[in-house]
């Protein structure tokens, strides 16, 4: 309970990066003990949502551009192993089950929603596969990633290729087409790792300059008061 509605105060703005997650106050704010605030902290950083450093306490994980091409690169080349190892397993059945996750997300215009049922979809065309360890460690970059992909959901236009790339997806494992699904998976992927890294990157610069203005705008005006 703690987790979660952290997790939402993080996503809608409430709690800006950076933010101290003080676990006495956060404590008396839910009326629970230290001990679930500090399993929730610790959920939470594991997630990427917060950030633990000895002696200074929680806070607020900034948004990263470089970890988010990161966690996009190595999904990538994760899930590409995993479609490749799953196809040959679909029967009629679990692609039937994947159609209708796709469909989910296609329709979903919540955030939290939309990133739910992304990831259902996503694991759906891996389960037959049957490859635990590699499931784990891709639901967890799943997970990582959450905070980036509703960053993706303010551009609708980028939602709509997601959602053209996801039913051409799925016509592929439908096909049989491990190759193709691949080059598909590997390419979305990537994709929205450049996305979201120019976004980001180019929201630090603009911030950066926003700083800096005022600094330049009082160095020029010295030498004016100078010459008078």
């Amino acid at each position: 309970m703690v987790a979660d509605a952290l997790r939402d105060a993080i996503v809608n703005g409430t709690l800006a990066p950076g933010a101290p997650l003080r676990q006495d106050a956060l404590a008396r704010h839910f009326s629970v003990s230290a001990i679930p605030v500090r399993e929730a902290l610790r959920q939470l950083e594991s997630e990427g949502w917060a950030k633990v450093e000895m002696h200074k306490g929680a806070t607020v994980a900034p948004l990263s551009a470089d970890e988010a091409r990161e966690i996009y690169e190595i999904r990538a080349a994760l899930e590409s192993l995993a479609i490749a190892s799953a196809i040959p397993a679909h029967t009629e059945a679990t692609m039937r089950e994947a159609q209708a996750l796709c469909d989910a997300a296609h329709s979903e215009t919540d955030p939290a929603l939309y990133a739910a049922r992304n990831q259902a979809f996503h694991m759906s065309l891996y389960a037959p596969a049957k490859r635990p360890q590699l499931t784990e460690l891709i639901a967890t970059l799943h997970r990582r990633g959450e905070r980036y992909l509703r960053l993706k959901l303010g551009f609708p236009e980028h939602k709509v290729v997601s959602d053209r790339d996801h039913a051409a997806l799925m016509l592929l494992v439908c096909q049989g087409d491990v190759a193709n699904a691949q080059k598909l998976i590997t390419e979305h992927l990537l994709g929205t790792g450049e996305l979201l890294h120019k976004f980001l990157s180019e929201s630090s610069g603009i911030a950066a300059a926003g700083v800096q203005q005022p600094h330049k705008k009082r160095a020029a005006a010295k030498p004016k008061s100078l010459k008078a």
